[in-house]
């Protein structure tokens, strides 16, 4: 991901503002590297979706970090936070595919009684974190998600910019990915499938 010296002055320039929250130059930076950006991710992950989710979500952390965040040069800064998002990706698919490995050694009656218990338990857990949302994040959150429509079409739905839909799906998924540790349901799973 190469940028030359009058990028970087540029975008040392427009990182200033996007530290005092401002969104125009968010866009720009964000328009001037998200392609460079999931094109690295696709070309290590081979998958469209993960790369643009990957990418979706290292711009999320930079506008929502931004006041704490220091990049010298953001060309660097994507090929590490890709790299490093590949790597927990590749760990989280490991862990699920042990967690299957293992749960085929259960016997089958054992086994469904257990998953739809604690399928039971993890949903009344996950919709518990939803409803704990903001209404409108919550709201973004379900149409994406659970009825599949494009981030431009609840932006069009809802009467919001696509970059409101986007920033707010953002800070959903990192709540719950923080929060879905939490719940019994997880340690549950640990104790019923060692690895």
């Amino acid at each position: 991901m190469y940028s030359s010296h009058s990028d970087h002055i540029e975008d040392a320039l427009l990182f200033r503002e996007i530290e005092n929250g401002n969104r125009d130059s968010f866009n720009l930076l964000y328009g001037r590297y998200w392609e460079r950006a999931y094109n690295e991710a696709y070309k290590r992950l081979k998958d469209h979706d993960q790369a643009k989710d990957i990418v979706q979500e290292i711009f999320t952390h930079i506008w929502i970090k931004r006041e704490t965040l220091h990049i010298e040069s953001l060309p660097a800064y994507l090929n590490v936070a890709i790299r490093n998002r590949v790597f927990k990706l590749a760990a989280r698919q490991k862990l699920t595919n042990a967690f299957l490995d293992r749960a085929e050694m259960i016997p089958a009656a054992y086994q469904q009684a257990d998953a739809d218990l604690l399928w039971k338990e993890f949903f009344r857990s996950y919709e518990a974190l939803l409803a704990a949302l903001p209404p409108k994040r919550q709201i973004i959150f379900r149409l994406r998600f659970q009825h599949d429509l494009p981030t431009k079409d609840i932006a069009r739905q809802l009467g919001l910019s696509r970059k409101t839909v986007q920033n707010q799906l953002g800070k959903a998924i990192e709540k719950l990915r923080i929060s879905i540790l939490r719940p019994p349901t997880l340690l549950a799973i640990l104790l019923l499938f060692p690895f």
